[in-house]
């Protein structure tokens, strides 16, 4: 609990257009990375367009980790074989915890901290704002899939600050 910064809470919101890896369409599931940690959704039968709307909950514990970006792999769950990969994703997540990091609190809800940009850093389909909301730094993020003929997540970053730990 000592190097433990916050948590940062991923809100795997849904999939759009996957891929078919399967006659039916496909059976998909997201599995978010960040270090060594490794979290993942359930299991969507039949469905290339899935909601999940599930938060998966990252631990941020040392600052000299380079907590600069986690990746998700979109995956087709198969009975009787190796599950298939849809595709994967990385994103850059150094200017959301760059707007942690400016300790907010008095400013209106709804309030653009700053703007993110697609580039060759980041799989991001759009731009995407970070907004001060509900007393959080929150960040809708639209991600295209890589590796794969088609494919986009929909993803919410959510910082959650612990109390006791000695944050940034």
């Amino acid at each position: 609990m000592d190097h433990l910064l916050g948590l940062l809470r991923v809100r795997v919101v849904r999939g759009v257009s996957l891929a078919f890896r399967d006659a039916t369409g496909s059976d998909p599931y997201v599995v978010v990375r960040m270090g060594e940690q490794k979290l993942k959704t359930s299991v969507k039968k039949h469905n290339v367009n899935p909601v999940w709307n599930e938060d998966l909950t990252l631990t941020v514990s040392d600052p000299l980790l380079p907590v600069k970006i986690f990746s998700q792999r979109v995956y087709d769950k198969d009975t009787f074989s190796r599950d298939d990969k849809m595709g994967d994703a990385e994103i850059d997540i150094v200017p959301f915890i760059e707007a942690v990091k400016m300790n907010l609190s008095d400013i209106p809800n709804g309030t653009i901290i700053r703007t993110t940009n697609p580039n060759r850093h980041n799989c991001l389909a759009e731009e995407s704002a970070i907004v001060w909301k509900d007393g959080k730094v929150v960040q809708d993020i639209i991600v295209r899939l890589r590796n794969v003929e088609s494919g986009e997540l929909e993803l919410q970053l959510l910082w959650v600050d612990i109390p006791g730990a000695p944050g940034f």
